[in-house]
């Protein structure tokens, strides 16, 4: 009777122990996994995407669409919502559920975020888990509130609360019932075996039989632990070698699939489901995922090249197969496109170098060989020709040291003199340099700094000579009379300098190559003004090696702006 009072309190205390810290801990998991899901979502970078979208009065409706783009990430369901709230009074503004978001209760995490600060306090106390961010912007401040109502873990820990009492309730069954079996020790040898084994068929490997004796049920006891062994070694090899499987296939850049031998998918990887842009479902055939492309035959591979709408892929398709039948087909699908444009990118570049050089070559040999020709030319004309020759002999060496600057700056050999300069010099000797040149053209060159201003770290004149480049074909193609901004801002972490101009614009389908070597918007009156068409190039290159970024913005018959994006040595400020 002792023996099992003993048990029974034993087992009731451990029980009840176990179900409270399991509860516990399922309740600091949700926490933990609700502020993890947050930080990894709301990185330095995406929170400056969100202050970048604040810019105008339609800021709520443009954070909801890239919260909307969030929605996986943040786990937005049936139980988790967020909302954008105005920062003055907490008032709801959008978000993913209108009808709680007008009776929203204002939380301390709401009122940490009023008062300009995030609020990321958790408790398991409350029925709820929340976030609130201040997000900063151009049209001012508005709060990303995410708010999860934890219908999930209720639920679970009434589950968990469920089987604790019924595991309590079988523990104390089992002690009762053990304790009368211990007085039965002939059988209860075997009764263990037969318990150990019906733990072995539910996975639990690690289950050992504990060998009291030499006889028969020891042999056998024994003989059941080394079998336990074994199995165990053998499933941790089998799942070793599948991990490794599912790893490889799950982490490789190239798509893979596999078909059965009637053409249904089996398996598909992330990287195939990118690439064709068809997400993985059972009811696929090789022919849904393969359009126009046969399954090949016998037991050879075949490589076949494939396009999905301007990506362009190679498929290297093989059989499975045994020696008495086929299997299936496995498809590796290598994404090509990127090899593709950079040979185009190659042609082109090569043919663009060609023609540069060609024009002004053509023009020298032929007024070389009129002067040749002709020895009695007007004094006049031959001083022309031979200016026309000198000019196009300077337009050949601008291009080719254009040339050498930007490979050097793509093989890295371009040196870089490092140092801290402050800004706003440079962009106020820019801007003395570029005023006469901006007067000739009847324009109103404009300078605002803010101030103070970070200091930089980088090659000055290499920095100077990108700002140049950008006001200079400002001054150049604005039509006379024009106004040109030349603005340096203080943002996040650095500087932005701009460059602003009422002239033409330039067309949207042009936009996108404007930083491509030789591409000009106006091939014709970008010659005849002496651009080599690289300018932009190498400002590009500089402004990447510097860590920085370059944009351009424009409208037809509004105007352009230039930007530069450039990180400030942190910590130091100059007038």
């Amino acid at each position: 009777m002792k023996l099992m009072l003993i048990l029974v309190l034993l087992i009731f205390s451990v029980m009840i122990v176990v179900g409270t810290l399991l509860i516990n801990r399922v309740s600091s998991y949700f926490l933990d996994e609700f502020s993890t899901q947050m930080e990894e979502v709301f990185t330095q970078r995406f929170l400056a995407e969100l202050s970048s979208a604040c810019a105008d009065e339609l800021a709520p409706d443009r954070l909801r669409e890239m919260l909307d783009a969030y929605t996986g990430s943040l786990g937005i369901d049936a139980n988790r919502d967020f909302y954008i709230l105005s920062s003055n009074s907490g008032e709801y503004l959008t978000g993913s559920n209108d009808q709680l978001g007008v009776n929203l209760e204002i939380t301390p995490n709401i009122i940490q975020a009023l008062n300009g600060q995030i609020g990321t306090g958790l408790s398991s106390a409350n029925s709820y888990m929340d976030i609130a961010i201040p997000i900063t912007g151009d049209a001012g401040t508005y709060i990303l509130y995410i708010k999860d109502n934890k219908s999930d873990l209720t639920e679970l820990t009434w589950m968990l609360f469920s089987v604790t009492i019924q595991v309590v309730m079988f523990g104390l069954l089992f002690s009762v019932l053990l304790s009368f079996l211990l007085s039965k020790t002939m059988t209860t040898p075997i009764e263990n075996i037969t318990k150990s084994a019906a733990r072995l068929a539910s996975g639990e490997f690690d289950n050992r039989i504990e060998v009291h004796s030499d006889d028969e049920i020891g042999v056998l006891t024994q003989t059941f632990n080394n079998m336990a062994q074994t199995l165990r070694d053998t499933m941790q090899d089998m799942e070793a070698e599948r991990n490794k499987l599912n790893t490889l296939f799950l982490h490789m850049t190239d798509g893979v699939a596999a078909f059965d031998a009637e053409g249904r998918i089996m398996h598909m990887n992330p990287a195939a489901e990118e690439m064709l842009g068809i997400p993985f479902s059972e009811e696929l055939l090789f022919e849904d995922v393969f359009h126009e492309v046969a399954r090949p035959e016998g037991d050879g591979t075949v490589m076949v090249d494939y396009s999905v709408e301007d990506r362009t892929f190679q498929l290297f398709l093989a059989t499975l197969q045994t020696p008495d039948e086929l299997q299936g087909v496995m498809a590796v699908i290598h994404d090509v496109t990127e090899q593709h444009r950079l040979e185009m990118t190659r042609r082109e570049f090569v043919a663009n170098v060609s023609h540069e050089l060609r024009t002004p070559l053509t023009s020298i040999k032929s007024y070389t060989e009129t002067l040749m020709e002709n020895e009695n030319l007007p004094t006049e004309m031959r001083s022309k020709f031979l200016t026309v020759i000198n000019n196009e002999s300077d337009r050949m060496a601008r291009i080719v040291k254009d040339l050498l600057t930007l490979s050097r700056l793509d093989n890295g050999r371009l040196d870089m003199k490092m140092s801290l300069f402050p800004i706003g010099k440079l962009m106020g000797g820019v801007y003395d340099a570029i005023l006469f040149e901006a007067k000739n053209h009847g324009h109103q060159l404009t300078l605002e700094l803010d101030d103070p201003l970070p200091e930089i770290e980088g090659d000055r004149d290499r920095i100077e000579q990108v700002v140049v480049n950008i006001v200079a074909n400002a001054v150049k193609y604005t039509p006379d009379g024009g106004n040109i901004i030349m603005a340096a801002r203080n943002v996040e972490k650095g500087v932005e300098i701009s460059v602003t101009d009422n002239g033409s614009g330039i067309p949207k389908e042009d936009l996108p190559r404007l930083f491509e070597r030789f591409y000009r918007v106006d091939k014709a009156r970008s010659r005849e003004k002496g651009g080599t068409g690289l300018g932009l190039a190498i400002a590009q290159e500089i402004v990447r090696f510097h860590s920085g970024t370059i944009r351009a913005e424009s409208q037809l018959g509004v105007g352009t702006r230039m930007t530069v994006y450039l990180p400030a040595r942190q910590g130091k400020t100059a007038h």
